[in-house]
């Protein structure tokens, strides 16, 4: 991603007292002048398979839950749209950064952030170093960005969880099963073994450099935070009999149960230490499935706001000849 010492005979005439270019804008320099055909393919395929997500998420019920009590307050709609779009928002900023993306790039962070969620856990990684690869006059080697970035994020989810369990589990370890405390525990150590190992490959494992790494991973526990104190509210404005406190303190177990592996039924056990914890079981229950069904009617709408003027491009590309 670097370019280390040597350059042009331009650059080595450039004055001592001229400022030069960080070396990581070599990156954006095009390596060929035309762009292959694959990333157009693959593109198409993770946006179909994007499409199938969805419309497997409808008819699974995906949508029930939009018939619960809805809430009145028009905090909880403003605030879950802002906890919703902190994620493409942070994503957006960082590359914005990387390669001075162009505007565009945010309805691609936010169809990945889709693909992410309605398919495997990588795949809208995928896309998006699809439609980076796409646009070769913006970036010439986007796979070892796009790598890091992930990377950055799940470290800074993993320290998050990390984080919250030396919190929580000491209040609230009572209100959880000893066969469930016991796969938490086990689950805390994977995740810490996995933290450490990706620390200790760092020199083979990232390609960006360590200033960008750590600024990286500052804004992604920074995303963290953000969204789950905005969701943390919105549900307050919900339900306000309980305390913004409560709140905060109820995402932050959800949180730390969704990152967590070996643990089934992720959600329902969210649930259930919610019950406990605050009461108000039917409406915290209508208030859960209101949520999940609104994160996924956010996902139809951003998928047709963002996603078909590009579905449209390609289709007029594949039907032009050569």
């Amino acid at each position: 991603m670097m370019v280390v010492g040597g350059g042009s005979p331009e650059q080595a005439g450039t004055g001592a007292g001229e400022r030069r270019e960080p070396a990581r804008l070599h990156a954006l320099e095009p390596i060929r002048r035309h762009a292959p055909r694959w990333p157009r393919v693959l593109a198409t395929v993770m946006t179909g398979a994007m499409l199938a997500g969805i419309a497997h998420e409808l008819f699974d019920d995906g949508l029930a839950g939009l018939t619960r009590t809805l809430p009145r307050a028009p905090g909880f709609y403003l605030l879950f749209l802002l906890s919703y779009f902190t994620l493409p928002a942070v994503d957006f900023l960082i590359f914005r950064r990387l390669w001075r993306v162009p505007a565009a790039a945010f309805g691609a962070l936010n169809r990945k952030r889709v693909a992410n969620d309605l398919l495997i856990g990588v795949t809208g990684d995928l896309y998006f170093y699809a439609w980076a690869r796409q646009r070769l006059n913006m970036v010439a080697a986007p796979f070892g960005a796009v790598k890091d970035v992930t990377l950055m994020s799940g470290m800074a989810g993993n320290t998050a969880a990390l984080l919250l369990a030396a919190v929580a589990l000491p209040l609230g370890h009572q209100l959880i099963d000893p066969d469930v405390l016991r796969a938490m525990l086990w689950s805390l150590a994977l995740t810490g073994a996995v933290v450490g190992l990706v620390l200790f490959l760092s020199p083979i494992v990232f390609s960006l450099p360590a200033r960008d790494l750590w600024w990286i991973y500052r804004w992604s526990l920074a995303r963290i935070a953000v969204g789950s104190l905005l969701l943390a509210l919105a549900w307050h404005f919900a339900l306000p009999d309980v305390s913004v406190l409560m709140w905060v303190f109820l995402m932050a177990g959800r949180l730390l149960v969704s990152r967590l592996p070996f643990l089934p039924n992720k959600e329902a056990l969210f649930a259930n230490f919610a019950i406990l914890a605050i009461g108000h079981d039917r409406a915290l229950s209508e208030l859960m499935a209101f949520t999940a069904a609104s994160t996924l009617l956010a996902h139809i709408v951003v998928t047709g706001v963002f996603g078909a003027g590009p579905v449209w491009q390609r289709i007029e590309a594949w039907r032009k000849p050569g």
